[in-house]
């Protein structure tokens, strides 16, 4: 009788350490769920967490045939996702874990260093077409921009562009990085990406959304302080009936040393 106890137990440790989490969809929040993942699982032996990119549309798909157990998105759900989990019967909980900053990018040899959203919106939608149009050289505007999947695509259409649709002569690329890597060698180039893939080899731009008035740099102090105008929160949604499986890494992440990776990784977190 002892004997069978044991292997039953054993195969109780067995399936408990075997657990494993899949975290899926927004290449924004990626980096910060890679991190947060990899120092959740030094702190807790046996506990395993596999984070994919994709985007915040891969990661809601995702969520809705169950292939993730977390979905990370950089908007919200939409309606028409709503009522599809709704129908399925698949109730679901969304979490904020962070927000994020949305820094427009350009070359840094562009000597341009400040646009009003106005000015925004024409240079995305096709609208202003050479950089001399709003004081820079007479250099042709080359727009990239993140492909439709994209939770971050959605927010900058929604918040930037008044809701209007991209030139059709924008550059639609797979991740935030290779926006990164165009912006840095093409001199005419804009993009947009989030605050942590901010790097030197690219140069941010002050923003104004009062019409030249002022103009913000995108910043964690300007994005904590509600001063820059394009920060948006960042989400974890996860199927309820998983909660008690997903609840302990959620917890981590809004902890005080969950939230301290979001600042070093470069978000802003959640700590008032």
């Amino acid at each position: 009788m002892k004997s069978i106890s044991l292997a039953v137990a054993m195969c109780l440790s067995i399936t408990t350490f075997a657990q494993k989490i899949t975290v899926k969809g927004s290449d924004t929040v990626l980096p910060l769920s890679q991190k947060e993942a990899e120092d959740y699982m030094k702190a807790n032996a046996g506990k395993s967490i596999t984070v994919i990119g994709g985007g915040s549309g891969v990661g809601i798909a995702a969520l809705m045939d169950g292939t993730t157990d977390i979905a990370m998105s950089s908007r919200k759900l939409k309606m028409d996702e709503k009522l599809k989990l709704q129908e399925a019967g698949k109730a679901y909980k969304e979490v904020i874990v962070a927000y994020d900053a949305l820094s427009v990018i350009v070359n840094p040899a562009n000597k341009i260093d400040q646009l009003t959203r106005e000015q925004l919106e024409g240079i995305f939608t096709g609208k202003i077409k050479n950089w001399k149009e709003v004081g820079g050289d007479d250099m042709k505007i080359i727009v990239y921009s993140r492909e439709n999947s994209s939770g971050t695509y959605e927010f900058f259409k929604d918040h930037v562009l008044n809701n209007k649709n991209y030139a059709s002569s924008a550059l639609m690329m797979p991740a935030t990085g290779a926006i990164v890597q165009s912006v840095s060698q093409t001199k005419g180039a804009i993009g947009y990406i989030g605050l942590a893939y901010m790097e030197k080899t690219v140069k941010d731009l002050k923003v104004s959304y009062d019409k030249g008035k002022t103009f913000i740099l995108g910043s964690y102090e300007n994005a904590k302080n509600k001063t820059y105008p394009i920060t948006r929160p960042l989400y974890y949604y996860y199927p309820t009936k998983i909660e008690s499986m997903v609840k302990p890494f959620i917890d981590y992440v809004l902890s005080a040393t969950g939230q301290k990776i979001v600042k070093e990784v470069g978000y802003i977190d959640l700590i008032k």
